[in-house]
């Protein structure tokens, strides 16, 4: 088994691809699902199938956040450019952090149009991708 993709509703579609496409995905296709409902399908550059889904379901009213989902994390190469480039989009971040010190990962928090947090994270040099059993050794 593995993880397909997260799935997200968002209170305005159009809002919300223009967030995620500045943040660098990019759209894959899009689902109508009757009674005014669409999803639509996006994935990153390098990423070989979808990873986000955004989901619109007008009829259900605005997306109320804090019903129990905390964050997204997306691994990057460097984190001073994603910094640059989101600040560049106007997406808003926050400061570089190092939650694991001076020698540990570095990351940034932002916030989507629905008040879902993102978290981008730069490992050390010589680090897997992603939390391994090597990270709790």
């Amino acid at each position: 088994m593995k993880t397909l993709f997260v799935s997200y509703r968002v209170t305005d579609l159009d809002r919300s691809l223009g967030f995620y496409t500045a943040l660098g995905y990019e759209e894959l296709g899009r689902v109508e699902a009757g009674d005014a409902a669409r999803l639509v399908i996006l994935k990153f550059p390098g990423e070989p199938a979808a990873s986000l889904e955004l989901v619109h379901r007008p009829g259900d009213g605005p997306v109320e956040v804090g019903t129990g989902f905390d964050h997204l994390a997306i691994q990057v190469e460097e984190i001073a450019t994603t910094l640059q480039a989101l600040t560049d989009a106007g997406l808003g971040p926050g400061p570089v952090q190092y939650p694991g010190g001076a020698d540990g990962p570095k990351t940034l928090w932002l916030t989507d149009p629905d008040g879902y947090r993102i978290e981008m994270v730069e490992w050390p040099s010589g680090h897997s991708d992603g939390i391994t059993p090597a990270d709790f050794a």
